[in-house]
């Protein structure tokens, strides 16, 4: 039976909608998260099967260790422990063994990323440590505040200089391809970069890619690319037990149908069983833009820019296929290093990467895909039985291109690819699970077309253009309506931000102050939308 009214309803229990509510609870509120599947925590989520462990959606956590939201909890206390393996990254150049590496080390880094080009190592060091004289208030700013007043203050001071500060902002725009070329001469640092960047989905000859890519290669310099010790449950559980600490009530394997609305501010939610729940300060959801406007909302109450922006400009992130192998040993490498890597990235150079790009943009499955390769066994040997390795490789289909015939033609290649660079892995394949677009969908109901991201990561829906033209805020057009997801800003990836700005908007909003600060940016925000 659940409570006839609470101050906060958070639909949805990933990471930022558990988030969301460890917030609230920790701020005094009476908090219920509702959840549509059986257990917690969305793409956060992990099976065991006859001592197999495999992470059903994400799985490495750079920046569930690095995000100062994620830090503020402590989770270490609540039984998360993470696992790393003895490399980072390892991105394979070619079938032939060349490779480039991400050690513990930066000193290590540097040697493998100079390989052919001395004076690249230097140039990683050079990186690191701009990113270390930063790092605080770089992460402060993407994450814990919107906007971000404060901390880009603070950053700005950290650059030293007005010149420093456009230089910076320059760096931060370009392109993932010029930035590499720019800061390498041969080709380790670059495809370093590329690899890191298509984590996202934005186009490596676009602008903001290289953002992404050096931010993530740093944060697998500064901390590693770590999973979570008996699978990525265990990060879930770990935020549950948290936000029970905290008070938060639980309802699994509920879903919500409905957000009411009543003289323009939401008042509560309807099941699918049919029980109401009334909301007395705050909705929050942690799903899909789409999920939340075309299914949670009655469609007559969308004003009707915003429908118009979400059905004609809304753009999902490219579909996924992911394998998941158990083996019977190790995946035989020629490129050494790839051996005792967490983390490998399967797909050249740069030039070839920005290839790749051009064939997921013009809607063909790619020849030769790019591979984005977990180990988990090298980082947690609870993983998989002893000898043996639990692997999971992902990979894209184009924008529009999620049938079951395309996604296994593509898991196909997929195989055939990891057997050119590791001869002999067919026959370590004990079995093979094909996880397609629409089965990741059907698993969490925010992978949209199995897109990961909660929607593209490119410049067109970022900031104050995610999900659709609006203030970047999680503030909707219905007052003490929040959308707390990855679908707004700074995006995908668990590192809790979404959820930690849409619990702080909500607070701030339902304060003394409130009437006074929320007024205008909501009366900005329906003008945008009419």
């Amino acid at each position: 039976m659940l409570p006839r009214s609470v101050d906060a309803v958070v639909i949805g229990s990933g990471p930022n909608g558990l988030v969301s509510a460890i917030a609230l609870a920790d701020a005094g509120w009476d908090v219920l998260v509702l959840e549509a599947a059986d257990t917690y925590g969305g793409a956060v989520r992990s099976i065991e099967r006859d001592g197999w462990i495999s992470d059903r959606f994400s799985s490495n956590y750079p920046l569930g260790v690095a995000s100062p939201v994620m830090r503020a909890l402590e989770l270490e206390n609540h039984g998360l422990k993470w696992g790393y393996a003895p490399l980072a990254l390892t991105h394979l150049l070619d079938p032939s063994g060349s490779s480039v590496s991400i050690h513990p080390d930066p000193e290590d880094t540097a040697k493998s990323v100079g390989a052919e080009q001395p004076g690249d190592g230097a140039a990683w060091l050079r990186l690191y440590e701009q990113y270390v004289a930063i790092r605080e208030p770089l992460l402060k700013s993407l994450l814990t505040t919107w906007p971000p007043v404060a901390p880009a203050v603070k950053l700005v001071r950290k650059l030293g200089s007005a010149g420093e500060l456009l230089r910076f902002a320059r760096f931060m725009a370009m392109p993932m391809h010029r930035m590499g070329q720019e800061l390498f001469t041969g080709p380790q640092g670059g495809a370093l970069l590329a690899g890191n960047a298509l984590h996202a989905d934005a186009p490596l000859s676009g602008s903001v890619s290289g953002t992404m890519g050096w931010l993530l290669a740093m944060l697998a310099q500064d901390v590693g690319y770590p999973v979570a010790v008996g699978g990525s449950s265990a990060f879930s559980g770990a935020l549950v037990r948290r936000a029970e600490q905290a008070g938060v009530l639980f309802a699994a394997g509920t879903p919500v149908v409905g957000v009411d609305v009543s003289g323009g501010r939401a008042s509560g939610v309807r099941t699918a069983s049919g029980e109401y729940v009334a909301a007395e300060r705050a909705v929050i959801a942690d799903t899909s833009a789409p999920v939340l406007y075309d299914a949670l909302l009655s469609g007559a109450t969308i004003p009707a820019g915003l429908r118009r922006d979400l059905d004609e400009r809304f753009d999902w992130d490219y579909p996924t296929v992911k394998l998941n192998f158990r083996l019977r040993g190790p995946i035989p490498w020629t490129a050494a290093e790839a051996r005792s890597a967490g983390v490998v990235h399967l797909g050249g150079t740069a030039d070839e990467l920005v290839r790749l790009g051009a064939e997921l943009d013009t809607r063909r499955v790619p020849e030769q895909p790019f591979l984005l390769i977990g180990q988990t066994t090298k980082s947690d040997p609870s993983r998989s039985p002893a000898g043996s390795e639990a692997v999971w490789a992902y990979a894209h289909l184009p924008r529009g291109i999620a049938d079951d015939a395309s996604a296994e033609l593509l898991g196909e290649r997929m195989e055939a690819a990891i057997e050119r660079y590791a001869p002999g892995f067919s026959a370590l394949v004990i079995d093979r699970e094909l996880q397609r677009p629409s089965g990741l969908e059907a698993g969490n109901a925010a992978l949209g077309f199995g897109a990961l991201g909660g929607g593209t990561m490119q410049l067109q829906q970022q900031l104050i253009f995610r999900p659709t033209i609006g203030l970047g805020s999680p503030r909707t057009f219905v007052d003490g309506l929040y959308l707390g997801s990855s679908a707004i800003h700074p995006g995908g990836g668990v590192h809790g931000a979404c959820g930690h700005l849409a619990a702080r908007t909500a607070l701030r909003d339902a304060s003394v102050l409130g009437p006074v600060t929320r007024r205008f940016p909501t009366a900005v925000l329906r003008r945008l939308q009419k």
